[in-house]
């Protein structure tokens, strides 16, 4: 994937994430989400806490150097406003001269910043799906996007349901389109 792309695909799933943020209403931050035991706000909050990581990281700091400093909540009494500076600072950190081609220290070893920004990119793509269901909004994800998440996580179906980092795949009917065989492998129900 060139950078340009995976950038531009970063870029779309960020916005598509912080235009549900945009929408939650007053009385839906402690609404159920589709993410076990977390609320609306607490998705939010997760989701800013993954930006927060993305300069250091990129600048080549490891998760022992940044240590519990991004735990618990971020988002105090904005969380609108919490995410839209965290997810600006990721996006500017990815778009930085050859932020792509640097190598990042993840708690789970070493990769590449490219990979780390598509991995980034699928996270924002499945759990806007989730937020959009927190808060009632149209769940439906843009088909680019869709398409993109399920080419990342297809390919790795078994290793991520051994992980258990989401629920257990969920069958998804035989011709399924990409955002149902997408929230299928990623143990949703669409």
């Amino acid at each position: 994937m060139a950078e340009n792309e995976t950038l531009a695909l970063h870029a779309a799933a960020l916005d598509l994430f912080a235009g549900h943020v945009h929408r939650v209403g007053p009385d839906q931050w402690a609404a159920a989400t589709p993410c076990t035991d977390w609320s609306v706000r607490d998705l939010i909050n997760h989701m800013t806490v993954e930006q927060l990581w993305v300069p250091p990281l990129l600048a080549g700091d490891t998760p022992a150097g940044v240590g519990d400093e991004y735990d618990g909540d971020q988002v105090g009494d904005d969380p609108v406003a919490a995410w839209d500076a965290a997810a600006a600072d990721a996006r500017a950190a990815f778009a930085e001269p050859v932020a792509l081609a640097r190598t990042v220290h993840l708690s789970y070893g070493d990769r590449p910043a490219e990979s780390y920004c598509t991995e980034m990119a699928v996270d924002a793509v499945v759990h806007s799906w989730d937020l959009a269901r927190g808060i009632g909004a149209d769940d439906v994800l843009p088909p680019e996007l869709a398409e993109f998440a399920l080419e990342q996580v297809e390919p790795q179906a078994a290793m991520l349901a051994a992980s258990g980092l989401f629920a257990d795949p969920v069958p998804v009917p035989p011709g399924a389109d990409a955002q149902t065989r997408l929230l299928g492998l990623t143990g949703r129900r669409g």
